[in-house]
C-alpha cells in the first residue's frame, strides 16, 4: 500500500514526465490580493498568470498546493468532522497549461495517472461533462464526451449542471466547462442495487470526486456576458486526502495515514479510543483537523486577531477548544501540545511547520488560554441569563441574549444550546439567527462594491517605473467605474507608472494625473493581479490624452524613509536579541511604521535604547541603496537576502541592500540612510504569543515630536515656577496630593460614620423588615461600605437604601439580609424599577444592586419606591 508521502511523489513525477515545471506549493495566506483571504484552489498562485498579467516559466507546471476553505463561495467549515471526506486545511494536486495543450492531453494523461499508474480500477470511475445552458447560448460539452468516450462507456459519462460543471474564478474573468472526475467505492453489493452514475453528485460519503479538470476557455464580463479567452487554460485539481483514501482503500480520509498518527495522539491524551462513540470521534476529528489548519496560517505570517484573515484563523481556532472542552472533557490548552506530531508527519513536505514549531506552539497555547477564559465567562453570564429566564416562568432563553453572548463574548450557539438543554431550557434559535443576519446585512453593505466594466482604451501592458522616477507621462489603457458605500470612484490603469501600488506592507501612491486643461486626483493606489490600479475621484474629459503621472513626492520620500527604517531595525534586532527574530508583518506609511516580529519575552526599555542607537548610527553613515533588480533567486541567496516564511519568491527578484542589511523586497527606498534624518521608537508591545510589534517614526515626525516634547518640558516648568529638578518637585507634588487625598477620605469616613448613627436612629420596622433608610451627598463607595457595615451589624430582617449625592450625581444604594433573600427578595429586580425615579438605571444581585442617574430631585420618592416594594 502506497504512503501519502509516495503518492504525492508519484503525482509530481508523473506531470515532470510530460514536460511539466514542478512548482513548490504558494502560501496558504494571501497578501497581496484584495479579493482573497486564503488560497483556496490550486489556481490562485497562476492568477496573475491566467488573467495575461504575467509570463509564466514555463507552459506547463504542476504542483501540490495547500489550501484553506472556511469562508465564502467555498464554506466548508461546518461540514468538517461530521463526514468524511470535508477539511478546512487540504493539498490539491494539480496540472496547468497555459496557452499549450487543452482537453485532449489534460483527460488523457488523468486517465493514465489514476488507471496506468495507480492502478485504480477503470469500473470504478466517471466523469462527468458539461451539459450546456441555453440561456447563455452554451452547447453540451461534446468534445470532452467524445474524448472521454475513449475511455469509458457511454453509461459512466455523466451531464453535469451549470452549477458543477460550469467552473468560474468570480463574478467576472476566466472561466469554463469542466469535466469532474468521480470514484466509486461502494461494496459490490452496493453497485449490484444501485448503479454508480446515479450517485455521482448525490452527497453519497462512498461515490465522491476526486478531480476536476476545468477547461477555461472563456472571459466573463460585469454584464454577465462572455467572450473567449485569447488564450486557453487547464487547470486541473485533484484533493490529496481523497486520493490517499482512495489508494489505501479507506472509507474516511481520517482513516488513512494523513490524519491517523494525530488522531491516535488526541485520543490518547483525551482517554478515549476513536471510533467507539460518534460525539467524541467527531470531536477528534474537528481538532485534528483544524489543526493543520491552524498550524499552517501560522507558519505562513497569519497570526489569529479580531479582523480578517486573523478572525477567520481565531474562529477554526476556537471551534477546535470548544469540541474538545465539550467532548473531550480538555479543559487546558491542549491543541498546541499536537504540533509535535503534525511536524513529525508533515514537516518533511513543507519544512516551514518544522522550522516555525515552537512560535507555533507559543501562539496556539495563549490563543487556547484566552477562550477558555472566555468559555468560563460566558458560562457564569449564562447562568445569570437563565437563571433570569427561570424566574420569569419562561423556558426558552432568547435568541437575542444568546447573541449577544456569541457576538460580544465569542460564545458559541451550540455550547449556548447543550448547556440550557442540561438545565430544562431551550434556545429562541430563529431569534438567534434573525440577528444573526441582520450583522450580516450590516457587514454586506458597508463592503458591498458593484464592479462596471473595463473600458479598453488601448491595448498594451502596464509598466511601473517609480523605484527610478515620480513623473512619467503616460496614457489611460483602461478604467472602469466601481460603486460603493461611500460613493463612485474609477479605476485606471496606466501604460506607464510611477505610482507603486499597496503591497508587501506598503501603502499605495498618491498623487495626479495631469494635462493641460485639468488635474486628476489619484487618491490611493492598490495592486491587483500583479498591477497598479489607481483609485481616482473622477475619469478626464478626454481620457484618451496623455497625462503627466505626478506622485505626491513628500508623501513618498517619507513612506520610503520608514520602509528603509524597517530594513535597519529588523537587522539591529537579531543584532541585540539574536537570530531567532524574523519579521512576521509590517506597515509602512507617511506618518510612521510598524514591525512585527518573532520574539518570546517583552523587549526592555534598555534593549530597545540600544536597537535605537544602532539604527540612528547606521543612519549617520549615509549608507547607500544597493539595489539589485531582477536577480536569479540563487544569486541573492548567495548575497544573504533574508527569506521570509509565508512569502513566494520567484525564480528572478529585487534585493535591496544598505550596508549589511540584505533582504528581498519590492518596496521603495530612500537612497541612502542619510535620508531618514532620525529615528524614535515610539512604542514596543506583544500582539501575540511569540510576536511583539515595535512602532516608530523617522525624519520630519521625529523633528514634531522632539518639539512637541520641548513644549510639554517648557509649560512644566512654567507651572512649578521654573524648578531646576522637575522630577523631584513634581514627586513631592504627588506626594503632598496623596497626603491630602488621604486627609479627605478620612473625613469622608467619619461622616459616613456619623451618616450610619443617623440612620440606625431613625430605623423603623415595616412588616416586620428592619427598615434602615437615609439620603446623603455619599460617593458609591462609602455607600457600599455603609451598606456591607449593616448587614453584618443587623444580619436579619434588614432592608437598607441610602440615596447617595455625591458630585451632584444621583445613586441608589439597596442591600438586604440573606434571609430576606432566602424569602425571594431581590435587590437588583428593586433597584431597577426604582432608579426610574432618578432617570437611570442599575441592577446588581439579590443581597445587593446599585443604579445611578440623572434626576437628583427624584432621590427621596426613589428610596421610598424601595421601601413599597420590598416589604409589599
Amino acid at each position: 500500500m502506497m504512503t501519502a508521502n509516495e503518492i504525492r511523489d508519484s503525482f509530481k513525477k508523473f506531470f515532470e514526465s510530460k514536460g511539466h515545471l514542478i512548482v513548490p506549493s504558494a502560501p496558504m495566506v494571501i497578501k497581496d490580493d484584495p479579493t482573497l483571504m486564503f488560497t483556496n484552489a490550486g489556481m490562485n498562485q497562476f492568477k496573475d498568470i491566467i488573467l495575461g498579467n504575467a509570463t509564466p516559466k514555463s507552459r506547463r507546471q504542476a504542483d501540490t498546493q495547500k489550501c484553506l476553505r472556511v469562508s465564502g463561495k467555498h464554506n466548508d467549515l461546518e461540514e468538517v468532522g461530521h463526514d468524511t471526506y470535508h477539511h478546512t486545511m487540504f493539498e490539491m494536486l494539480g496540472n496547468w497549461s497555459f496557452g499549450d495543450y487543452f482537453k485532449r492531453e489534460a483527460i488523457t494523461w488523468a486517465w493514465e495517472y489514476l488507471v496506468d499508474v495507480l492502478k485504480l480500477n477503470p469500473k470504478d470511475l466517471y466523469a462527468t461533462v458539461f451539459e450546456g445552458s441555453p440561456s447563455e447560448g452554451l452547447a453540451r460539452d461534446d468534445e470532452a464526451a467524445a474524448i472521454w468516450e475513449l475511455f469509458l462507456p457511454k453509461d459512466h459519462i455523466i451531464n453535469g449542471n451549470k452549477h458543477d460543471n460550469f467552473w468560474e474564478m468570480g463574478d467576472t474573468g476566466p472561466c469554463g466547462p469542466c469535466s469532474e472526475i468521480h470514484i466509486d467505492s461502494r461494496s459490490d453489493e452496493e453497485k449490484a442495487k444501485v448503479p454508480g452514475a446515479e450517485m455521482v453528485n448525490k452527497d453519497h460519503p462512498q461515490v465522491i470526486e476526486i478531480w476536476n479538470l476545468v477547461f477555461m476557455q472563456y472571459n466573463r464580463k460585469a454584464d454577465h456576458s462572455l467572450e473567449p479567452l485569447p488564450a486557453k487554460v487547464i487547470d486541473t485539481g485533484m484533493g490529496f486526502e481523497r486520493l490517499v483514501r482512495t489508494m489505501q482503500g479507506k472509507t474516511s480520509n481520517y482513516d488513512t495515514d494523513v490524519f491517523q498518527p494525530l488522531i491516535q495522539t488526541m485520543a490518547a491524551k483525551a482517554g478515549v479510543k476513536y471510533g467507539e462513540n460518534a460525539q467524541t470521534d467527531i470531536a477528534i476529528r474537528v481538532v485534528v483537523d483544524h489543526l493543520r489548519a491552524i498550524a499552517f496560517s501560522i507558519a505562513d505570517g497569519q497570526l489569529p486577531s479580531n479582523a480578517k484573515a486573523g478572525y477567520v484563523i481565531r474562529r477554526i481556532l476556537r471551534r477546535a477548544v470548544r469540541y474538545g472542552y465539550t467532548f473531550l472533557g480538555q479543559k487546558q490548552a491542549f491543541i498546541y501540545t499536537l504540533v509535535p506530531t503534525l511536524v513529525q508527519e508533515m514537516g518533511e513536505a513543507f519544512p516551514e511547520i518544522a522550522a516555525q514549531k515552537e512560535l507555533i506552539m507559543k501562539v496556539m497555547k495563549e490563543e487556547e488560554d484566552s477562550f477558555l477564559r472566555t468559555l468560563d465567562t460566558g458560562i457564569r453570564l449564562l447562568s445569570g441569563v437563565m437563571e433570569e429566564t427561570k424566574r420569569a416562568g419562561k423556558t426558552k432563553i432568547a435568541g437575542t441574549e444568546a447573541f449577544t453572548l456569541f457576538d460580544t463574548f465569542g460564545f458559541p450557539l451550540d455550547l449556548t444550546q447543550l448547556i440550557c438543554r442540561e438545565n430544562g431550557l431551550t434556545v429562541d434559535e430563529a431569534g438567534f439567527q434573525t440577528e444573526m443576519e441582520k450583522q450580516k446585512a450590516r457587514a454586506r453593505n458597508a463592503a458591498q462594491k458593484e464592479m462596471g466594466d473595463w473600458h479598453i482604451l488601448r491595448e498594451g501592458e502596464s509598466r511601473f517605473v517609480g523605484y527610478d522616477d515620480t513623473e512619467y507621462t503616460c496614457h489611460i489603457l483602461k478604467y472602469r467605474e466601481v460603486k460603493q458605500k461611500k460613493g463612485v470612484v474609477y479605476e485606471v490603469i496606466l501604460d506607464v507608472t510611477p505610482f507603486y501600488g499597496e503591497m508587501g506592507g506598503e501603502v499605495g501612491d498618491q498623487g495626479d494625473l495631469i494635462n493641460g486643461e485639468e488635474t486628476i486626483h489619484v487618491l490611493d493606489t492598490k495592486k491587483e493581479a500583479g498591477v497598479a490600479v489607481h483609485i481616482v475621484d473622477r475619469i478626464p474629459t478626454n481620457p484618451e490624452a496623455e497625462f503627466m503621472a505626478c506622485v505626491d513626492v513628500e508623501k513618498r520620500r517619507a513612506i520610503e524613509a520608514n520602509h528603509t527604517c524597517t530594513h535597519l531595525l529588523d537587522e539591529a534586532l537579531r543584532e541585540v536579541l539574536g537570530n531567532h527574530v524574523e519579521q512576521k508583518g509590517s506597515l509602512v506609511t507617511a506618518d510612521g511604521l510598524r514591525f512585527d516580529f518573532s520574539h518570546f519575552e517583552k523587549v526592555t526599555p534598555e534593549q530597545l535604547r540600544q536597537v535605537e542607537h544602532i539604527v540612528n548610527d547606521r543612519i549617520r553613515q549615509d549608507l547607500p541603496l544597493q539595489e539589485y533588480r531582477d536577480l536569479p533567486l540563487e544569486e541573492a541567496r548567495k548575497l544573504g537576502a533574508i527569506a521570509l516564511f509565508g512569502e513566494k519568491y520567484g525564480d528572478r527578484v529585487r534585493v535591496v541592500q544598505f550596508g549589511n542589511s540584505v533582504e528581498f523586497c519590492g518596496g521603495c527606498h530612500a537612497k541612502s540612510t542619510g535620508c531618514l534624518g532620525m529615528v524614535r521608537i515610539v512604542s514596543e508591545s506583544s500582539i501575540a504569543a511569540g510576536v511583539r510589534r515595535i512602532e516608530a517614526i523617522t525624519g520630519g515626525k521625529v523633528e514634531e515630536m522632539m518639539d512637541h516634547m520641548q513644549d510639554m518640558m517648557t509649560n512644566l516648568k512654567a507651572l512649578l515656577n521654573n524648578a531646576p529638578d522637575l522630577v523631584s518637585t513634581i514627586k513631592k507634588a504627588i506626594d503632598d496630593n496623596g497626603e491630602l487625598r488621604r486627609q479627605v477620605d478620612e473625613f469622608k469616613a467619619q461622616q459616613a460614620q456619623q451618616f450610619k448613627k443617623i440612620m440606625i436612629d431613625h430605623a423603623r420596622e415595616v412588616n416586620g423588615v428592619k427598615v434602615i433608610t437615609g439620603i446623603a451627598p455619599l460617593n458609591a463607595q462609602n455607600a457600599k461600605d455603609l451598606a456591607f457595615q449593616l448587614r453584618t451589624q443587623f444580619p436579619e430582617h434588614l432592608l437598607m437604601v441610602i440615596g447617595g449625592s455625591a458630585d451632584g450625581k444621583p445613586s441608589l444604594t439597596v442591600a438586604f439580609s440573606d434571609d430576606l433573600v432566602a424569602e425571594g427578595k431581590n435587590a437588583g429586580q428593586i433597584v431597577r424599577e426604582a432608579a426610574r425615579l432618578i432617570q437611570g438605571g442599575g441592577g446588581g444581585q439579590a443581597h445587593f444592586a446599585t443604579a445611578g442617574g440623572k434626576n437628583v430631585d427624584g432621590l427621596k420618592e426613589a428610596v421610598d419606591r424601595v421601601v413599597e416594594l420590598a416589604t409589599a
